[in-house]
């Protein structure tokens, strides 16, 4: 009786690194190229209508896609129309959620399961041109350079507009003087970026809708290039779910809070000099008219500016001192 040789470990081992490689390899030819997260919240009357007609453009496009819609804790039958309408297009992928847990809790976990190179961001309510986003990510692809492209409304549409568009005009000038940069629209719904470039940043969404402004602030606080494409805003269909004076002052804080997180001086050094500036101007009043004599009011003046000042050095230098900066 003839016997074979025991297989070699290194033998095995190559073996193994193969199937691990032909494994891996058959994957990626298998992940699409566009990831599209569809936040649904009691949509129901016009939900399937956005399907169609995001399917429509990404058929017609020619690029791989996988359209993520979200169900996020439905009252209606928005989810049913979903489950029913998934197999009539082999792109759609129904994700539902037991609780609501926010748009921006939606577009986090989405962003976080896709599997495209490039993650479009968008609304279920008809107010946002869909049909272009494939020319958002054509930007991308023809671009290396540009990580994220937001479709910048040319219009608004909203409730109350008459204390929203100064409110918006307001919290959009307070993030281009902090930031640096010409924002058209902070927070627009519609936008595409690279899935590796906004993976760091992903776990500063906050759970309602300044996600968008999150994500804006933070590709351009780190030097990411944001490309800003016009669009056309249509009245939305269904019940609006932003409330304006609780969202506003959200949108204001995320704008300070996200600018503190990557570039603190840019928050509390103009504050800080400020003071500083004023303290020694009254000292200086405060010789002139009483010699030797600094009036208590001066000296808090001057105090606090240099603590502000110190708080600001000391930021930023556990900003810098940060790995995912």
């Amino acid at each position: 009786m003839s016997t074979f040789p025991p297989e070699p470990e290194h033998a095995k081992h190559e073996q193994a690194q193969h199937e691990q490689a032909q494994h891996e390899q058959a994957q990626h030819e298998q992940a699409p190229h566009v990831s599209i997260v569809l936040p649904c919240f009691n949509e129901e009357e016009h939900v399937l209508l956005e399907i169609e007609r995001i399917c429509t453009a990404m058929d017609k496009s020619g690029l791989s896609y996988e359209l993520l819609a979200i169900d996020d804790g439905s009252t209606d039958q928005t989810l049913a129309r979903l489950r029913r309408a998934e197999p009539d297009f082999p792109g759609l992928k129904v994700i539902a959620f037991r609780r609501n847990g926010g748009a921006g809790t939606v577009r986090r976990i989405g962003t976080q399961q896709a599997r495209g190179d490039i993650v479009v961001w968008t609304d279920a309510d008809l107010t946002y041109p869909n049909e272009r986003i494939p020319e958002l990510a054509a930007i991308l692809d023809e671009d290396p350079t540009i990580d994220q492209v937001v479709g910048a409304r040319t219009s608004e549409e909203g409730t109350l507009k008459i204390f929203r568009v100064p409110a918006k005009w307001f919290v959009r000038k307070l993030a281009e003087r902090l930031t640096n940069a010409d924002i058209p629209d902070l927070n627009s719904g519609l936008r595409a970026f690279r899935r590796p470039v906004a993976l760091p940043y992903l776990r500063l969404l906050p759970p309602g809708f300044s996600c968008v402004t999150t994500i804006t602030l933070a590709f351009l606080s780190n030097g990411h290039e944001v490309r800003y494409v016009p669009i056309d805003y249509a009245k939305r269909a269904g019940r609006s779910k932003f409330h304006f004076f609780s969202d506003a002052y959200r949108y204001v804080l995320q704008v300070l809070r996200m600018v503190m997180y990557f570039n603190p001086l840019k928050v509390l050094m103009p504050p800080a000099l400020t003071l500083l500036v004023l303290g020694v101007l009254k000292g200086i009043y405060d010789l002139v008219v009483h010699p030797l004599h600094f009036a208590n009011d001066t000296l808090l003046i001057f105090v606090t500016g240099m603590i502000l000042a110190s708080l600001a050095l000391l930021a930023d230098l556990i900003v810098r001192s940060r790995s995912d900066t």
